[in-house]
């Protein structure tokens, strides 16, 4: 197993899930202008990927997060979400952490 240490500290924008919906039935993001409360600061990690995605470790408080939830760090950096996975490690509560891989807001330009 790897383990992957903290090399920032994290805050969470977590949008209100899950979404409203219209009389349709259809989901509807809300305002794309209202930033949600941050939702705590934590140690975490921020890791480029080679296909120029970003691995983000969260700690377990931070969850729930889902796809389309902002992360930001200290240095200024913004990451939207694409995907999150709460891992809980039995035995060891120490080593739980929150996986969820992110794009770059604004992204890099080869």
């Amino acid at each position: 197993m790897a383990v992957v240490l903290p090399n920032t500290v994290l805050t969470v924008y977590a949008l209100p899930h899950p979404w409203e919906r219209d009389a349709n039935g259809v989901p509807v993001p809300p305002n794309p202008t209202l930033r949600p409360p941050a939702r705590g600061s934590w140690p975490g990690a921020a890791l480029e990927q080679p296909d120029g995605s970003w691995s983000i470790r969260l700690d377990p408080q931070a969850w729930p997060v889902e796809p389309g939830d902002t992360v930001t760090d200290t240095a200024g950096r913004s990451w939207t979400l694409t995907s999150s996975r709460n891992h809980a490690v039995p035995g060891c509560a120490a080593a739980d952490y929150v996986q969820a891989t992110a794009t770059l807001n604004p992204p890099e330009v080869p």
